[in-house]
Parts: structure tokens; sequence; C-alpha cells
């Protein structure tokens, strides 16, 4: 099987937490980094531009995304110039409708020609794919971000909408497809083994990277052996 260094796929780190992202940033294997509001909240942020200023001073040469949190698209627009104004290497992430299914091409459509770099997030369709297509400035780089995990959730398979979309972005090098909410690191080699350029994965899987091609015969002591340390733990008798 094809190790870590092998992978044509970039991997981004999706995640919130400074001490994680700053630890995935010492990973010369993690290209970029994600976040979104949900992971914000989780890591306890109350402070969005301080704390997105205070990581962009930490890591200033790849990529980040930063999403906006209005559900108005006037004020989305406001919220995404502020953030693409705080350095060069963010990108917006702008979500493919607002909550009340309202799309946001109009929207997306002026950022980019105002040179904005965008990532369209909560995408799960070959359709919103090819509606985004149509409004990008092609020269303009941007993240168009498939949650193929989520997709997987609905008893989908996510494999062939991937490879569908990867085919329908190939035309354009600036735009790059993201296998988004993977939910094991078999996913990584699924998105390399279709081609799509970036796959994000949570610090949690990040950590699991080590057991990239570990002998099964090795694991599965190891997986014996954590059963026993556990019962002894426990004091378990019969």
């Amino acid at each position: 099987m094809k190790s870590i260094a092998d992978l044509k796929t970039k991997i981004f780190a999706d995640g919130a937490d400074k001490k994680g992202m700053l630890e995935m940033y010492r990973n010369p294997f993690i290209k970029g980094f994600t976040t979104n509001p949900t992971l914000l909240r989780k890591a306890g942020v109350s402070n969005y531009e301080e704390f997105a200023l205070d990581i962009l001073r930490c890591i200033p040469d790849r990529p980040i995304s930063f999403e906006v949190f209005s559900d108005e698209f006037h004020e989305m627009e406001i919220q995404a110039r502020k953030i693409a104004g705080w350095a060069q290497n963010v990108f917006v992430k702008i979500p493919i409708t607002n909550t009340r299914r309202e799309s946001s091409t109009e929207l997306i459509a002026r950022l980019s020609k105002a040179g904005i770099k965008v990532n369209i997030t909560a995408m799960m369709t070959l359709d919103q794919v090819a509606d985004v297509v149509q409004v990008l400035d092609k020269e303009i780089p941007a993240y168009m971000s498939v949650f193929a995990g989520r997709v997987a959730d609905t008893g989908r398979d996510p494999i062939p909408l991937m490879a569908s979309a990867v085919e329908m972005l190939r035309p354009y090098p600036m735009i790059e497809l993201i296998w988004a909410s993977p939910r094991e690191l078999l996913n990584i080699f699924h998105a390399d083994s279709i081609g799509c350029p970036i796959i994000t994965v949570t610090n949690d899987l990040l950590k699991k990277l080590d057991l990239i091609g570990k002998d099964l015969h090795d694991f599965s002591l190891d997986t014996v052996k954590m059963f026993r340390d556990d019962a002894i733990k426990a004091r378990y008798v019969l």
C-alpha cells in the first residue's frame, strides 16, 4: 500500500484548537488548515477575529479557511471581505446556501470576481458543484468542499460522486476539490485513488497516521494486550 509520502492528495488539518493546529503545522505532511464555526465553538473560541489573527501569525505560509457565519447574504459579503483582508493565505468559507435554502452563487460570483479566494462549503451534490463552477473566476484560487463523509452517513457511496466532481473540475486547475468530513483514514486513500486534490482530516484522525501500513499481526496483538490490560485495571473476577 502507499505511504503518506507517496500520496498526491494534500492533507489539510480540520480543527480550531490552537495547540492541535500548531502540532499539525509542525507535520510536513499537513499542507493546509480548515475551520468552521462548529469547530471553533467546540474548541471554546469566544473571540473569532482575535483567534484567527493569532493563528495566522503562527501559520503564515499555508492556506487556512475561515467561515462567514451570517445567514444574510449582504452580511456574509461584509464578513467575507473582512476575513479575506486578514492575510494572504486566507480562504473564505461560504456555505452553498443559507438556512432558507437560498443559493449563495451570486455572492460567490461577486467575491471571486473581486479576487477573493473562496472555499464553498457544505456541498453534497454534483449539481451544486456545476452551479458554482459557472460563477467562479477561473483565474482566482478556490476550493470546493464536498462533504463526502456526510454523504456516506446517508448510506450512499461517495466515491462515484467525488470521482465525477474531480472530472468536472479537471479543466480548471485553480479550483481544487476538497474531500470533506472523512470518517476514517482509509478515506485519504479513497481520495488519492480518484485524484481528489485535497482531503480535510480532523486532529483525532490525524493522530492515527502512524498506523498506516502497520503489520496487522502486530496490531492484533496490541488489541489483545489492550483488552487484557483493561481487564486487569478493572479487577474483573468471575
